[in-house]
């Protein structure tokens, strides 16, 4: 994947001021934002969080998952801390976009959970690429995190872009009656560590 950086502008959000920069995939034609608070490229380690679109969740107030949540938790950290960025990933439904999310549900409506609802459509239980995370953590000078995440994969992916994860820390929230099998699916069939929760 190849990303080309457009413009950056302030974001004034419940969680304070923010920096938004923009980049551009030129392979998908998605937009791609990281959300910046202080300094970032002074070498030391950033909070960070690599959070992928999920327009039901983050948007809509979905209790289906705990995109939302997550995305809010680490706003707030960061904001607590004064420092930190947020890379917003358009990979809707661990890239599987948001029509086939929707039909996904509608498969997990009859009983599939949410891996076996993807490949009954044919795709991966996770079809996400952190490569487009390169270009983005190059042009703000990131070169090591304390990464909130439960996904060791994104842990792997920032890795594997030469970045170092000196820090992995849990983020658990938003379990509720309405997600508690795909929190469990997560754990048991993708890896996600969740440790602590509930």
């Amino acid at each position: 994947m190849t990303a080309r950086y457009v413009e950056s502008s302030r974001l004034p959000t419940d969680w304070g001021e923010f920096d938004m920069h923009g980049f551009e995939d030129a392979e998908t034609n998605k937009e791609h934002v990281v959300l910046t608070m202080g300094n970032v490229g002074d070498g030391e380690p950033v909070l960070a969080r690599v959070h992928s679109e999920c327009l039901t969740g983050d948007a809509l107030f979905s209790m289906r998952c705990d995109c939302g949540s997550q995305l809010q938790a680490a706003l707030k950290a960061i904001s607590e801390e004064g420092r930190g960025a947020l890379f917003y990933l358009r990979q809707e439904g661990r890239g599987i976009g948001l029509l086939n999310k929707i039909k996904a549900y509608k498969l997990q409506d009859a009983g599939a959970d949410t891996v076996e609802a993807n490949e009954q459509l044919g795709f991966g239980a996770d079809m996400r690429d952190y490569s487009i995370l390169r270009p983005m953590l190059e042009h703000l000078q990131i070169k090591a995190v304390r990464l909130m995440t439960n996904n060791p994969r994104k842990v792997a992916a920032l890795e594997e872009q030469g970045v170092e994860v000196v820090e992995r820390i849990a983020l658990h929230t938003g379990a509720n009656p309405h997600n508690e099998k795909y929190l469990n699916t997560k754990a048991g069939k993708l890896g996600h560590m969740m440790e602590g929760r509930g």
